[in-house]
């Protein structure tokens, strides 16, 4: 079973700074009051697999695979009347697609048997789910806005380190991190304004700086743009 993730020790940030990370976020607020997930999804169910099946994988290829599957195995029992089988040529255009329609079949039964067809909503439950671990349980949370959760993908690991919002050397770590410093009105749309400044605008080789609504709060920009 996953450790869970330490919150970091709330070190008391100088007013400076407190006032810069609480301006970074009310600016993604202004710009996206409520930002959500790009996956397709329309019940707890289908939310849960399309995370499933995002790892290692884009949410566009996701959402074209899903929206055929969804249209005839949008429930646990659709699903497992389908198999295997039977939802692999689905998902077969999607990384570690055999992987994961074994999980998800499996997960889809669980469901079934131990509770009534009912996505379990508290992250115990989620994270006990084959092929649902920490990041994934904590996506779904944060979208259904049940728990603040900020999971560390890729992009969210760059952004917090360019924004001087994190240090650490581990998505555990920096998501510790966040959940420290983000503003608590914030707390359950940070992670997808991250991913998504990191998606669009702070892109891995060349952040799109002169379009960032954020980059004269930024700390790396000097690295990127000469004034």
């Amino acid at each position: 079973m996953a450790k869970p993730v330490t919150p970091a020790a709330k070190k008391p940030l100088p007013p400076a700074e407190q006032a810069r990370i609480a301006e970074l976020f009310a600016r993604f607020e202004a710009a996206e009051s409520d930002p959500r997930t790009e996956l397709d999804y329309d019940s707890p169910f289908t939310l849960v697999v399309a995370v499933a099946l995002s790892a290692q994988a884009t949410d566009v290829s996701v959402n074209k695979a899903t929206a055929k599957l969804f249209a005839v195995a949008d429930t646990p029992q659709k699903m497992l009347a389908l198999g295997e089988a039977g939802l692999k040529p689905f998902i077969s255009s999607i990384g570690l697609y055999n992987t994961k329609a074994k999980n998800v079949i499996a997960l889809s039964r669980i469901l079934l048997e131990q509770y009534g067809g009912e996505v379990p909503l508290t992250r115990a439950a989620l994270q006990a789910l084959p092929g649902v671990g920490r990041k994934t349980a904590s996506v779904v949370l944060n979208e259904l806005r049940i728990e603040p959760a900020i999971a560390v993908d890729t992009h969210v690991f760059r952004v917090a380190h360019r924004l001087g919002l994190a240090t650490g050397k581990t998505p555990d770590q920096v998501e510790a991190e966040l959940m420290a410093i983000v503003p608590p009105p914030y707390l359950t749309r940070a992670h997808h304004w991250l991913i998504l400044h990191g998606r669009y605008i702070c892109v891995a080789r060349r952040p799109k700086c002169e379009d960032c609504p954020v980059a004269d709060l930024c700390p790396s920009r000097h690295l990127f743009v000469r004034d």
